[in-house]
C-alpha cells in the first residue's frame, strides 16, 4: 500500500490496523530472504520493511509491518524463532512503540520568491531540512531549482507532509518504511 493510497484509505474510515515485528538477526547474506519469504508464503502482506545493522556490526535489525487482517501472527512468530540466524524477535503494540519513517522528496521550488519561501516555511514547519538544491530552471528572475527535503517523524506527520508538500511539484519521492523500537516508558507519548 503506497503512503498516498493509505493517506486517502485514513479518509474514507478508520486505518487497517498492524503488527509491527522486529527481529535481531546475525547480519549474513541471505537471512533477509529468508524472513520476508516466511511471512510471504503463509500469505502475509507486508506494507513495511526496513533493515540495517545495530550497534554491533555483527547483527542487524529487521522491522516488519504486517497486515493484522492477514491472519494471526502467533504461528508466524513461532517459526521466525525457529530459524537459525534469528537471535531475538519482538511484537511491539503500537501504542507501546516509538515509530519513525524518513522520507526525501524532490520538489520544484515554484516559480517565484514567494513560492520559494512558502517551501521553505513548510519545511522548517515540519522541522525538515533541504538537503539538495538544484540550478534554477528559468533565465531572468526565477526563484531557484528544484529542491530536495528530507523529513523525519511518525508516518502520519509524513503523510500530512507528503499531502502539503503536493501542490508545489512532486518530482521524486522516496519513504523509508516504518521503524521502530520500544518505548522505554510504556504509556507515554513520544516526541
Amino acid at each position: 500500500m503506497s503512503p498516498s493510497s493509505s493517506a486517502s484509505a485514513a479518509a474514507q474510515g478508520p486505518a487497517p490496523r498492524h503488527h509491527i515485528v522486529t527481529a535481531k538477526v546475525e547480519n549474513k547474506a541471505g537471512v533477509l530472504a529468508r524472513v520476508a519469504s516466511l511471512f510471504s508464503r503463509r500469505g502475509f502482506n507486508i506494507f513495511s520493511l526496513a533493515v540495517a545493522p545495530t550497534d554491533e556490526p555483527r547483527f542487524s535489525r529487521i522491522t516488519i509491518v504486517v497486515d493484522v487482517e492477514s491472519a494471526p501472527l502467533e504461528q508466524i512468530m513461532k517459526q521466525l524463532d525457529k530459524l537459525i540466524n534469528v537471535v531475538s524477535i519482538t511484537e511491539l503494540a503500537p501504542d507501546e512503540a516509538v515509530e519513525r519513517e524518513m522520507l526525501l522528496v524532490t520538489v520544484g521550488a515554484g516559480s517565484s520568491a514567494t513560492d520559494r519561501v512558502g517551501l521553505e516555511a513548510l519545511v522548517r514547519e515540519f522541522e525538515g531540512s533541504i538537503v539538495d538544491e538544484g540550478p534554477a530552471q528559468e533565465e531572468g528572475g526565477g526563484a531557484g531549482g528544484p529542491v530536495t527535503v528530507m523529513l523525519a517523524g511518525t508516518p502520519s506527520r509524513i503523510d500530512a507532509f507528503e499531502d502539503r508538500v503536493r501542490p508545489f511539484g512532486i518530482t521524486e519521492l522516496q519513504r523509508t518504511g516504518l521503524v521502530a523500537l520500544p518505548k522505554l516508558s510504556p504509556g507515554t507519548t513520544t516526541h
